[in-house]
């Protein structure tokens, strides 16, 4: 009877269980299908407002690119800051965010997300915006999606540069292209909008210029084209060095081969009517890990329906916004970047004789990078900088500062979207925006440390580490491998005369504007979206239940077995479609190395890129010789000021990595009115270029100069005394530093 009895209530338990999982499985799968039919209405919502920016702050318009005299469709926004006051004054002209015209019909606009929710501690925490201040232009990517995910929620790049006091601007593109537009175009759209911030701001320094993905490559040409107008270039997930990767980890690289390169991007902008769909872009990146694509991302929102609607649908908004791009844009992205290669080997042509070279940029460049980051992978971020420059010393004799960081595990769109990231990597990046210029020239790892945390807010310790050029290239297997992808370039070429040749002006032929929409409307990714909204009459019973579902919702127990099996279920999905992804992509891997690694496919079209001859290594130690005798011959040029700042920088870069704190104590000191006098900014960071480029040649023979520099015992001491607030600014004084200073002292006849 007892055996019976056990047997009874545990069946009956079962029972239960199975009863509690049916409702809540039930209750979520039409919870589930109601945000679906909310996802495909605001995918309609967002068509019939034009596609707005998904920024999550307000804003004014500044310069509408269409209206320039080389039309683009790009525009120039002011971002204004919701925290504090309003503007005093009211122009209706301006377009704002909360401009009835982009609200109609619009639920996400007319209400905040709980993540962008501020309290009074928020708004007192946040510096006011200084028009002295440096102001910042974000430019986000033009990759198949709209703009303004830079700026869709309060911890953004747009949040973050805000709370530190920055004005700031964004570049924005509307849905369309002008027809015929060029890249060309856009850079001198970009370059313009750049001087107009400038104008805005003339007490302020050079604007600096952050591009995500491939507005970093943008915002690189416009720094290499004219270094004259831009700040700081900081380049979040850009690549720039598109053949490097990692063999069996980096697939999207071998896809345009594995297409026969750019005539396929030339055949579906002819299908276009001369626009290509950013769709198609959107569905490759999908295609990447279509374990996430087809199964993660949805079984994550059908576990979590209770909390994850808002995230979801706002980000929804931005994934399915779809935008255009002018046939001449994306054959020249394809072809000159992507397949050619061109601009990290200096032999990108913009316009005509107009030739673009990334060591013409002059201003401090900062690359984020992630490991986890499939679609731009550390070695397209970085390898450009040992490609372009060949050596840290060629990067110290151009007075350049690169400074990297590379994420362990974020994904791509977690560089420029992820609110963690946003509050350690583009906080510490940002509150050195003014500092990097400050550095010694050379090239530099980021390095962030968590801090014990004060008053329970984690804080972060931040300091750039000094890295040599094997550091970057550790970071990569073989760049010998990279030799398969110019094959590839020139394979494209001839695909792409053909296809421009004998089949082109057939497809043109048959294309009209009204084929090219009818094509574009059956997209599999537009599709999705019209079968799951209030269009389709079999949802309209989902809309009905949805309300009464949450009313009476019966979530089921943490501990429930049914709950386990299907996380169990949905595991197993994650791994079998992963495993599909893994066999896929070394398939494709091996047909790209087979075909483009073969001799006889080499032999017929390989350009390979030219090797330096012994005169041009010889013009390169010469350079090299002639730099470090200037540098020589300076060391005794100078007064006071040359002198204080040596000293300075000597004790900074004892250690052989700076801390930003000691960075901007450094820059504090060589501001002082009584080392500076009536120097201007510029001025002080041209001496500290030219004073550490001396340290940098020789420090011995820059040190034991330092007594002709200070002739007088007066000027000595006073120049001891303002380098040794920078040694009491630091909590512990290091070996380096002591012994460093004793040296001076004894240099200077200071010792007792």
């Amino acid at each position: 009877m007892n055996n019976l009895a056990s047997i009874g209530w545990a069946g009956s338990g079962w029972a239960k269980a199975a009863c509690d999982y049916g409702i809540d499985a039930a209750q979520r799968s039409v919870l589930f299908m109601d945000i679906l039919r909310k996802r495909g209405n605001i995918y309609f919502q967002h068509l019939k407002a034009d596609q707005p920016p998904v920024l999550t702050f307000e804003y004014e318009l500044i310069r509408d690119g269409r209206t320039l005299d080389r039309p683009v469709n790009y525009a120039l926004l002011r971002i204004i800051d919701r925290r504090r006051k309003p503007l005093a004054r009211k122009d209706p002209s301006v377009e704002r965010r909360n401009n009835p015209a982009f609200r109609g019909g619009y639920p996400l606009e007319r209400r905040r997300c709980p993540i962008e929710r501020r309290d009074q501690a928020d708004a007192s925490a946040a510096q006011p915006a200084d028009p002295s201040n440096r102001p910042i232009i974000i430019i986000d990517p033009r990759a198949g999606h709209g703009p303004g995910i830079g700026g869709s929620k309060r911890d953004s790049e747009v949040g973050i540069a805000l709370s530190n006091g920055h004005p700031v601007y964004f570049v924005i593109f509307y849905t369309d292209p002008i027809p015929g537009q060029t890249v060309a175009d856009v850079q001198q759209a970009q370059v313009g909008f750049i001087q107009e911030v400038a104008r805005r701001h003339p007490d302020a320094p050079e604007p600096a210029v952050i591009g995500n993905c491939q507005a970093g490559w943008a915002a690189a040409l416009v720094g290499a084209d004219r270094p004259d107008v831009t700040g700081p270039l900081i380049l979040n997930g850009s690549p720039l060095s598109y053949w490097a990767g990692v063999a069996g980890k980096n697939p999207m690289r071998y896809r345009g081969g594995l297409c026969g390169g750019v005539w396929l991007t030339s055949f579906l902008s002819d299908l276009g009517n001369g626009k290509f769909d950013g769709a198609h872009l959107v569905a490759g990146f999908e295609d990447l890990n279509p374990a996430n694509t087809y199964w993660t991302k949805q079984y994550n929102l059908y576990a979590r329906v209770d909390t994850e609607e808002t995230r979801y649908l706002n980000f929804e908004r931005w994934w399915s916004g779809y935008f255009l791009m002018a046939s001449e844009e994306i054959h020249f992205i394809v072809d000159s970047l992507f397949v050619g290669n061109r601009l990290e080997q200096g032999t990108l042509e913009l316009e005509k004789d107009k030739w673009i070279d990334l060591k013409n940029l002059k201003d401090p460049v900062v690359v984020f990078a992630s490991s986890g980051d499939n679609i731009t992978p550390p070695q397209q971020a970085l390898n450009w900088i040992f490609k372009v420059y060949g050596s840290v010393e060629e990067i110290k004799r151009r007075q350049q500062v690169i400074v990297y960081l590379v994420h362990p595990e974020i994904g791509h769109l977690g560089i420029f979207v992820s609110g963690q990231v946003a509050r350690k990597e583009h906080t510490a990046i940002i509150g050195s925006i003014d500092l990097i210029e400050y550095l010694p020239p050379g090239l530099y790892e980021m390095v962030i440390e968590e801090q014990e945390p004060q008053a329970g807010i984690t804080d972060y310790r931040v300091r750039f580490a000094e890295r040599r050029m094997r550091d970057i290239l550790a970071l990569d297997d073989d760049p010998a491998e990279e030799e398969d992808f110019s094959t590839v370039a020139a394979v494209s070429a001839s695909n792409d005369r053909i296809y421009r040749t004998f089949i082109r002006p057939w497809v043109q032929w048959w294309t009209t504007e009204l084929s090219a929409e009818f094509w574009r409307q059956l997209h599999p990714l537009r599709v999705a979206r019209y079968g799951f909204c209030d269009r389709n009459p079999g949802l309209w019973p989902v809309k009905a239940w949805a309300p009464l579902v949450k009313k009476h919702r019966r979530p089921v127990t943490p501990d429930n077995p049914f709950l386990a099996l299907e996380k169990n279920f949905s595991a197993s999905m994650e791994i079998g479609l992963n495993f599909y992804r893994d066999m896929r992509d070394l398939c494709q891997e091996y047909w790209f190395r087979a075909i483009y690694g073969n001799p006889w496919i080499k032999a017929l079209f390989a350009e390979r890129p030219a090797e330096k001859t012994a005169q041009e290594e010889e013009k390169a130690r010469a350079r090299a010789s002639s730099d470090r005798a200037y540098w020589l011959g300076a060391m005794e040029k100078g007064g006071f000021i040359e002198g204080a700042v040596r000293l300075i920088l000597a004790l900074a870069t004892a250690g052989g990595s700076l801390d930003r704190d000691e960075l901007a104590t450094a820059k504090k000191i060589m501001l002082n009115d009584q080392l500076a006098g009536q120097s201007r900014a510029s001025d002080l960071k041209q001496i500290v270029k030219e004073q550490s480029r001396i340290l940098q040649t020789d420090k011995q023979r820059a040190l034991t100069s330092l007594a002709n520099l200070l002739p007088t015992p007066g000027e000595r001491r006073r120049a001891v005394e303002i380098a040794r607030q920078l040694i009491l600014a630091d909590v512990v004084l290091t070996p380096e530093e002591a012994a460093l200073m004793a040296q001076i002292e004894q240099v200077l006849e200071l010792t007792a």
